[in-house]
């Protein structure tokens, strides 16, 4: 791992941590480096889901065709009217990141709008706590939130075995390595 260095500036997920603040939805227009693109039968129904249960902002709309979707910078899903949409989740996922003082509030929006729609909170072994949504749609959406690194857990010591740097010896921060 010793080709690898801390980069966390170029991310908008904030340190972990009880204080962590996540930043706003972000409006500016950027060449987008990766995106979603999901069908929907009720572009309307979808849109709604994502913005009132997963904090999305419609970001911009083209009315029956498509809505551009967005959380924080780098989080972007397309919305596209389609005849037809998957009639199960499929076991591909998208995730997004969130921080610890959204879960709760995530899951009770999202079982308010759909409930049977989420599964966790759960612990995950690479440091984060996720949420797995299943969308209107049938996108599963995993968000996830990373926790305070502790170098004394079971996730220290998995890292540790991949040969990635606990935070502070040999090039990270005190973000999650997830």
């Amino acid at each position: 791992m010793s080709d690898y260095y801390d980069a966390f500036e170029l991310s908008p997920v904030p340190v972990p941590g009880p204080d962590a603040v996540p930043p706003e939805p972000y409006r500016g227009i950027y060449g987008m480096p990766a995106f979603a693109t999901i069908p929907t039968t009720d572009l309307a129904a979808s849109v709604d889901f994502w913005v009132r249960g997963l904090g999305f902002i419609d970001l911009f709309s083209v009315p029956g065709r498509l809505t551009h979707l967005r959380r924080w910078a780098f989080q972007d899903v397309l919305l596209v009217a389609a005849d037809s949409a998957p009639a199960q989740a499929p076991e591909t996922s998208l995730s997004f990141a969130c921080v610890l003082s959204q879960v709760e509030s995530l899951v009770e929006t999202c079982r308010a709008l759909r409930p049977d729609a989420v599964d966790g909170p759960r612990d995950t072994p690479w440091n984060t706590v996720d949420v797995e949504v299943i969308t209107p749609e049938n996108t599963r959406v995993i968000m996830t939130a990373a926790k305070v690194f502790d170098p004394d857990s079971e996730e220290a010591r998995n890292f540790a075995a991949m040969g990635i740097p606990a935070p502070g010896a040999g090039g990270g921060d005190n973000r999650t390595h997830a």
